[in-house]
C-alpha cells in the first residue's frame, strides 16, 4: 500500500496493496510515491492508543511497517529512500 508525496505527506494517489497485473493505476514521469509494506505476526485486528494516533496489533503480536519513496522518472523508477 502507499500514497502520492508532494506538497503534503499525504496525497492522492492512493496505492492499494493489492490488484492485478496491468489494471491498476497507470504510473507516470513526475509521480513520486511512498511504498508502504507492513508485517504482522498475529492475527489481522488492530486497535488504537489513547493518544488516537499509535496503532497496534490487538493481541499485542510483533509487527513492522517499511517504507521507501520512488520517484518515477523518463529512465524508470529512482528510489529515493532506503
Amino acid at each position: 500500500m502507499g500514497h502520492g508525496v508532494g506538497k503534503e505527506l499525504h496525497e492522492d494517489p492512493y496505492v492499494p496493496g493489492y490488484g492485478r497485473k496491468g489494471k491498476g493505476l497507470p504510473l507516470k514521469e513526475g509521480m513520486v510515491l511512498a511504498i508502504e509494506v507492513i508485517y504482522q505476526r498475529g492475527r489481522p485486528a488492530l486497535a488504537l492508543e489513547a493518544d488516537d494516533w499509535t496503532i497496534r496489533t490487538a493481541d499485542k503480536s510483533l509487527s513492522a511497517l517499511f517504507e521507501d519513496t520512488v520517484a518515477i522518472t523518463k529512465a524508470g523508477p529512482l528510489v529515493l529512500t532506503r
